[in-house]
């Protein structure tokens, strides 16, 4: 028997629940109307051949007192005249918010618009959008909502502040909570404040500070000196130190080359050098060294693992270097340390626009195991298909240094 039941009834009344449907009306009542709901009621064949399975079905759908059912009359061939429901309607909003037992959570929400009204009309204005969109949401952040608020008046009279999240002094909000509430707080953010308090170039919860003017904290630069006659005083023999990010942009050394290594112990035994420092990179994060203009004036040496990943992040330093070239990322570095590659499990698949054709080419057969590229080379039996990687540390010291010596 597929006939409507109580529970089909509010089956259909909660996924107007979940659009936000019942919510949404409570902001504008006029975008509630009646709602007739799906109704399949037993045939002619049924109530000659169920009659009782009938008629225990129909006062289960009666006694439902929040829909409204539409009878019709009609003549039945053994049983006369007979009607049965041909309509259910939900009339109101509260027929409908009682039915799925949502009555409680809709007075919260009302209760919500009423006092973010009460609090701020104008703020109420700007977020009303929002509100509409998202009533869901809203009522998930009901307990937060008065916190929220207080960030949102506060930023409202001090647009682009300067300070820290941590100076922010507002009863109740601590920059654990701003902090955790980035994702909204940005959305809310963007409708209530004036496009010159946002940096719409800072885009995402990492940028939040940037956006909205928030002291963020700085991104700090790790690098060597490999040149003793470049050496800082008072350092330490082994050259290593970390700079802020505005520190590393006016650095003044005599650098005629700067290599970037993604792996740290690389970083540490990295061999003399002369005129040149080496940078501990950061994966993707290479945001932090466009602001430093004499890197332009360097040549830039990127080494990093063997693999489709290392390409990538060859390809997205490029972005900001144009001019950075790989360093023992080529097909004979590759070939000579066949006995310490390993499978690569998920392959950067993305197009890498920046790269040579020669590290395009030795990138593809990375991924695919595949060397027809380089048929010169001493053949290599590996499994088709699989990956290749090479991690940088795997290289055997010699090497390296005859590669740097080479430069």
């Amino acid at each position: 028997m597929s006939w409507t039941r109580p529970a089909d009834l509010r089956t259909q009344t909660f996924k107007l629940w979940d659009k936000g449907d019942l919510l949404r009306a409570l902001i504008d009542p006029t975008s509630w109307s009646p709602r007739r709901l799906r109704l399949v009621v037993p045939d002619s064949n049924a109530l000659s051949e169920q009659l009782d399975a009938v008629r225990a079905w129909l006062p289960e759908l009666q006694g439902v007192p929040q829909v409204r059912l539409v009878w019709r009359a009609f003549t039945h061939r053994l049983l006369g005249a007979s009607t049965l429901p041909a309509e259910c309607w939900l009339d109101t909003l509260p027929d409908a918010l009682g039915l799925i037992g949502k009555t409680r959570e809709a007075r919260r929400f009302e209760a919500l618009l009423q006092s973010t009204r009460a609090i701020d009309a104008a703020l109420f204005t700007c977020l009303l959008p929002w509100l509409s969109k998202r009533p869901l949401a809203a009522l998930a952040l009901a307990d937060d909502w008065p916190r929220l608020l207080s960030v949102l008046r506060w930023l409202q009279t001090h647009p682009r502040p300067g300070i820290y999240l941590r100076q922010v002094d507002l009863a109740g909000v601590d920059s654990k909570f701003i902090e955790s509430q980035r994702g909204v707080l940005t959305e809310l953010l963007d409708l209530c404040l004036p496009p010159h308090a946002i940096d719409a170039s800072a885009t995402g919860a990492a940028q939040f500070c940037r956006r909205f003017g928030f002291r963020d904290k700085p991104l700090r630069i790790r690098l060597r000196v490999l040149d003793a006659a470049l050496a800082l005083p008072g350092v330490g023999d082994d050259q290593d130190i970390t700079l802020t990010q505005a520190d590393f942009a006016q650095l003044a050394l005599p650098v005629q080359r700067v290599f970037i290594t993604e792996n740290e112990v690389n970083f540490l035994a990295f061999p003399p050098v002369a005129g040149s420092v080496v940078i501990f990179g950061a994966g993707y994060g290479f945001d932090v060294l466009g602001g430093a203009a004499w890197l332009q004036r360097c040549s830039v040496y990127y080494w990093g693992d063997l693999d489709s990943h290392g390409f990538a992040i060859l390809d997205q330093l490029r972005a900001h270097l144009p001019h950075a070239q790989s360093l023992l990322m080529d097909a004979a570095t590759l070939h000579a340390h066949r006995a310490q590659w390993v499978t690569e499990p998920a392959p950067a698949l993305r197009q890498l626009t920046r790269l040579s054709a020669p590290e395009a080419a030795l990138c593809q057969s990375l991924i695919t195991g595949d060397f027809a590229p380089h048929v010169a080379l001493v053949p290599t039996r590996w499994p088709p298909g699989q990956a290749i990687r090479l991690e940088q540390e795997r290289l055997a010291f010699g090497w390296v240094q005859r590669a740097l010596a080479a430069l």
